[in-house]
């Protein structure tokens, strides 16, 4: 980052907010629980409002206390653990089943056909324990010659007809996902959309910030297409609400009622773009933190000041979730946003397997980027991300060095 920026964002926020505070306790609240439940666009499923991501799952015992806790959608993928999530999701859930809703997802390549299509649902049906699934994805989405392979809409209509499916969905937060998610509107694809999607992406956030600091939002007809959706009357779930979830580094800023999370799912949930928010949950100390800000109205001033700190502390490191204006900035064809994201997985999240994973399954690593003489990708992001600096440190954890 220039030295100029880094001065002027410092500033900005030490002038924006409070002394330090000390760290919320969730001891005064007595069993949190979901306190809303939302219309899927016009699936005629009910969903908790904030739902469970399983991406880091392998214990059903979570998914058992946040359905106590009144959570009803549950989300996973043949990949999450290697098929471990599926697996307690299925184990937690089996007693429950006609009172919760269960989707699963599916790669589906564009070379894929749909037996193959079939054989991979058939093996998270076994897992999740149940004949059948409330919502399938096509997962991941960032190239639409996977949407236009002909095999993935007629296995939706057989597996549909089977009742192996309720309904048909698009799972998204890369670089193409605006295109990917008009193609899926277009040809009607879809019956619900997950998308990456928080508070540092809406245009109306960061307007507040641009006369404190350079900041701005990302991604260029996002929030029209996800208005589009709901007009449509498909569902829109929002995931990576979070902006790379480095909650270690807010609890001090945090303060009696709020913290950072859920001063980040309040923004998402209280206004117009999402339906729902799904967010992973590892451990119940998280799970009662996430669902206190269930049936929340608007952010307090508070907390948003909260995210705006966030993002003084964060946005000039942080890659916004499919935003893709630095696509074709690399010479070498590096695919800055997936390896960032990877990045994201282990410095942020903290989830070395996940990171380890989300890179194996990338066409091409960073590798190009530790010989790269003369990178073209430095002034790329219009947010001052350092993306050389970001990928030769992806390249080395991740043994490329």
């Amino acid at each position: 980052m220039k030295r100029r920026s880094f001065l002027k964002l410092g500033a900005a926020a030490s002038a924006l907010y409070a002394s330090p505070r000390p760290r919320v306790s969730l001891a005064e609240v007595a069993a949190p629980r979901v306190q809303r439940y939302v219309p899927l666009g016009a699936t005629g499923l009910e969903v908790s409002d904030i739902s469970f991501g399983s991406s880091r799952l392998s214990d059903a015992s979570l998914v058992r206390y946040a359905y106590e806790r009144g959570v009803t959608y549950f989300d996973t993928a043949e990949s999450y653990r290697g098929g471990a999530s599926e697996t307690a999701v299925g184990t937690a859930l089996a007693g429950v089943r006609d009172k919760v809703i269960i989707a699963s997802k599916t790669k589906a390549r564009a070379g894929q056909d749909r037996r193959q299509i079939m054989a991979a649902l058939e093996g998270s049906l076994k897992r999740l324990r149940t004949d059948y699934v409330d919502l399938y994805y096509i997962h991941a989405v960032n190239d639409i010659d996977r949407l236009e392979n002909p095999e993935w809409a007629e296995f939706t209509e057989r597996a549909l007809e089977q009742g192996k499916i309720r309904f048909r969905g698009v799972s998204g937060h890369g670089s193409n996902l605006v295109k990917c998610l008009n193609y899926a509107l277009d040809h009607k694809l879809a019956d619900v959309v997950l998308v990456a999607f928080n508070f540092a992406q809406d245009p109306e956030f960061t307007e507040k910030l641009r006369h404190l600091f350079h900041y701005v939002a990302l991604q260029p007809g996002l929030v029209e297409v996800l208005a589009r959706a709901r007009a449509q009357g498909v569902g829109v779930i929002a995931m990576k609400t979070l902006m790379g979830a480095r909650l270690n580094d807010m609890r001090e800023f945090e303060s009696e009622g709020f913290t950072f999370a859920q001063a980040a799912l309040r923004w998402v949930l209280s206004g117009e773009h999402a339906d729902a928010a799904l967010i992973s949950m590892t451990g119940e100390f998280e799970i009662d933190e996430y669902l206190a800000a269930s049936g929340s109205a608007q952010p307090a001033q508070a907390e948003t000041r909260l995210l705006a700190r966030y993002v003084a502390m964060h946005g000039s490191n942080h890659c916004q979730q499919g935003c893709g204006i630095c696509v074709d900035s690399c010479s070498f064809g590096v695919p800055i946003s997936d390896v960032l994201r990877a990045r994201m997985y282990e410095v942020d999240y903290q989830d070395r397997r996940l990171a380890l994973e989300s890179y194996a399954n990338l066409e091409m690593g960073a590798g190009q980027c530790l010989s790269c003489s003369r990178p073209t990708c430095l002034d790329a992001c219009p947010n001052n991300v350092p993306i050389a600096v970001l990928t030769r440190d992806t390249a080395r954890r991740f043994g490329d060095a």
